[in-house]
């Protein structure tokens, strides 16, 4: 007798019919003790029949006659799926596999016939039978004629049907058993190619793009197979087990998050299809939130990922273990998206959780990418017709102390050629993590609702995943602002920020920690997140910390043959060190806006300064809008109030009274942010405005070589001094701001015709001189920090 034998399942007297999914021999004889042994004596054997089905852990077999013929008889009893379920053994109190076992014994849950015998007779505890939910055979036949099959009388692909339904049932009892981790999807190709709404896309497109319809199908069929995640409990206990090796190599073993969200997502998880929507910096990033949701018990989520990454061997061990590959670009193939739709409706439906990078790509700057809209499109579809009551969206910040891939951003922002994905860039991967980065801090933000955001499904409405919607845009909006909320601020972004903040000068310890306080005070006062390893900035002891694991990644230099040691950025290193600053540089942008707008409010000439001062941060929230998250209009005037107010609550008073109040309501600001945090994004868009500026107006416009120039450019302002921040003279930045001057009107598709080009010309000298004068007030606030630093003002 096994341990914990279930019971007889009730069948109210009808006559049962057990399936049994046996993967041996030694399985089926497990299975039929248990049906002898449990078999209450009112019931007679007549009454119990045992047909085996093909087992649903090995390849499968041809289905026995004798299920077809009992499903074609006109009674109707009651079937019951029974399987054999092995366990692993105790590991610290858990049921877990070791990583020594799934190398050399394969998987603990689905052992071979020896194995099985062993196991049985030396660890019984480890056999436990699971009965799935019995239904009577009219039950079976009504939900195959839902689910697309024929007419009643038919058998053909019943039998199919209800191999598949008493495998899923037994899945259902077994994860009782298991826990959630493993709640995975099964014939989830077969079950997506039987539905009707697959089946009646196919005909509609064969029919509007004039191709037979054997030919569409087939094309579904095969893009469907190139989608799809095909899970592996074996596979996700053994990625499980990888991530850690290959994470722990160059960061800390625990992964820093809080245990208490993660246990309110499992219960959200658990009534609601939920969307994980996390940043992107490194490669590591799905990953390590794979792993903090595996050892919470949560199963894997199903992951988009580029068909890129879909190489030998890592393609397809992270398809068994929930990634599924989808094209860079389909946008013409019609039947691709029908297939990806009906892929995304199935997991939204069965209330399966995904994931994706809403910035489709790692962030090469250390800012939040704008989002992309593809994926979100689908799901907003999926949820407006009905496929579930409600989905939540989950932003999450993976933050790094840092990063290992930070070299290879570098390169690419001075114009090297992104490394392509294969096996040998795998194995660099790999080996770049030789050395300590520090550790891995995963925050969730506030789910959003889409119930909440758009309202009520409507079952009725036409598949429609519009990425121009302005609904789904303003939730991809909503997600990245979530996610910057929450993205913990590191000692390693702090210190970056305040050496970058004095240019090329080198600070001793002490200098360091004074050009450290007031912002460390500005964050508290703020109550931004923060990792725990903030506290060490406060004593010299753990700045010394912070600024020699700098030193140590060569990214501060420092000198200590003078008679006390001196840190500043290290040579070559400022777009690294950009990198750090950037990742927590939204925090300080609305102080940093208020600033200039408050210079701008004070000048000679402003004779309304309340109106100059709303209109200048109007326009500098214009002239960023492609780098930065901004509120709405009216909610980002709020914000700019809360800002300064922070700074002096009576500010309001003062702004009217202009010209000296202001400066003096300016010089109460701690810290001061302009410089540190606008300046290289300013510099570069000089670059950009003054490349322009020169432009013949009537020649072709071609984009790559333009950015060459700018580099080019750039590196020239560097050496004379033109731009104050090593770090503008970045490709990435370069190429936001032509985004900004082709959303001006300044870079037109083909040149203008000639009475056009005067007009042209003069609208890039006033974008090149709105810039210049956001430089020209940065390099005021630059004076005053001199001001301050020299003693001259508090």
């Amino acid at each position: 007798m096994l341990a914990d034998d279930p019971p007889w399942p009730a069948v109210n007297g009808s006559r049962v019919v057990f399936l049994l999914d046996a993967a041996s021999g030694f399985e089926r004889r497990l299975l039929e003790d248990w049906i002898a042994r449990t078999r209450p004596a009112h019931v007679p054997p007549t009454e119990v029949e045992a047909i085996p089905i093909p087992p649903s852990r090995r390849g499968r077999r041809r289905l026995d006659p004798r299920l077809e013929a009992r499903l074609a008889t006109g009674d109707d009893p009651v079937l019951a799926p029974v399987r054999v379920s092995w366990h692993p053994g105790d590991v610290d109190g858990k049921r877990e596999a070791r990583l020594s076992d799934l190398l050399t014994l394969g998987d603990p849950r689905d052992p071979g016939r020896l194995r099985q015998r062993w196991v049985l007779r030396r660890y019984p505890e480890r056999c436990r039978i699971v009965v799935g939910e019995p239904a009577p055979i009219s039950d079976l036949r009504e939900r195959w004629r839902r689910a697309g099959g024929a007419d009643a009388a038919q058998t053909t692909g019943l039998a199919e049907f209800v191999v598949r339904q008493a495998a899923l049932a037994c899945e259902r009892a077994e994860r009782r058993l298991r826990g959630a981790r493993y709640k995975v999807p099964r014939f989830v190709y077969e079950t997506i190619l039987a539905r009707p709404a697959f089946r009646g896309g196919v005909a509609r497109l064969a029919r509007d793009l004039g191709r037979p319809e054997s030919d569409v199908a087939r094309d579904a069929s095969k893009g469907l197979r190139e989608i799809a995640a095909r899970h592996s409990p074996y596979v996700i206990d053994l990625t499980a087990h990888l991530i850690r090796l290959l994470y722990t190599r160059g960061y800390g073993e625990a992964l820093h998050y809080d245990q208490a969200q993660l246990e309110a997502l499992a219960v959200l998880t658990q009534r609601h299809p939920v969307v994980f929507l996390p940043s992107h910096k490194s490669n590591l990033d799905h990953l390590v939130l794979q792993y903090a949701l595996h050892e919470n018990g949560h199963p894997p989520n199903h992951t988009a990922g580029g068909i890129n990454m879909n190489f030998f061997p890592v393609g397809p061990l992270v398809r068994r273990s929930g990634v599924f590959f989808i094209r860079r670009s389909f946008k013409d193939n019609a039947v691709y998206k029908h297939v990806l739709r009906q892929y995304i409706d199935y997991l939204v439906e069965k209330r399966f959780s995904l994931e994706w990078y809403i910035e489709g790509g790692r962030s090469r700057s250390g800012k939040l990418l704008p989002p992309m809209f593809g994926m979100l499109a689908y799901v907003v579809d999926a949820y407006r017709r009905g496929k579930s009551e409600d989905v939540y969206l989950i932003p999450t910040s993976i933050a790094y102390d840092q990063i290992q891939d930070v070299g290879d951003y570098v390169a690419e922002q001075r114009g090297a050629a992104k490394q392509r994905e294969s096996f040998g860039w795998f194995l660099r991967l790999i080996r770049s993590l030789r050395r300590r980065y520090g550790d891995i801090h995963i925050r969730f933000g506030e789910p959003i609702s889409l119930h909440q955001v758009l309202g009520p499904p409507d079952p009725g409405a036409e598949p429609n995943p519009d990425e121009q919607s302005l609904a789904v845009q303003k939730l991809a909006f909503e997600v990245a602002v979530r996610i910057n909320r929450v993205t913990p601020i590191t000692p390693t972004s702090l210190v970056t920020l305040a050496l970058l903040g004095v240019g090329d000068r080198a600070l001793t310890l002490e200098e360091t920690a004074t050009s450290l306080r007031n912002i460390v005070d500005y964050v508290r006062r703020r109550r931004l997140p923060t990792t725990t390893g903030l506290r060490d900035l406060d004593t010299p002891e753990g700045l010394t910390r912070a600024l020699d694991v700098l030193v140590e990644s060569g990214v501060v230099s420092r000198f200590a043959e003078g008679p006390e040691a001196v840190y500043a950025i290290g040579a070559d290193q400022h777009l690294t060190a950009a990198y750090y600053r950037n990742t927590i540089i939204h925090f300080f942008v609305n102080g940093a806006i208020a600033e200039l707008a408050l210079l701008a409010a004070a000048e000679d000439g402003a004779l309304d300064p309340v109106a100059v001062f709303w209109d200048e941060a109007m326009r500098l929230r214009d002239l960023l809008k492609f780098e930065f998250f901004f509120a709405e209009k009216d909610a980002f005037r709020a914000e700019l109030r809360a800002e300064i107010a922070g700074q002096d609550p009576e500010w309001e008073a003062s702004l009217p009274a202009g010209g000296a109040a202001i400066h003096t309501l300016i010089r109460r600001f701690k810290p001061f942010s302009a410089h540190r945090v606008l300046r290289p994004f300013v510099d570069a868009y000089r670059v950009v405005g003054d490349a322009l500026e020169r432009l013949d107006p009537g020649a072709p416009f071609d984009e790559a070589t333009f950015l060459a120039s700018c580099i080019s450019l750039g590196k020239q302002y560097d050496l004379q001094h033109r731009v104050r921040s090593h770090e503008s003279v970045s490709k990435v930045l370069f190429a936001t701001a032509l985004r900004l001057a082709r959303n001006r009107g300044i870079v037109p598709a083909a040149p203008p015709a000639e009475p056009e080009r005067a007009a042209l010309s003069a609208r890039r000298r006033a974008f090149a001189d709105e810039i210049r004068a956001a430089v020209r007030r940065v390099d005021a606030i630059d004076a005053l920090v001199a001001s301050r630093r020299a003693g001259l003002i508090d």
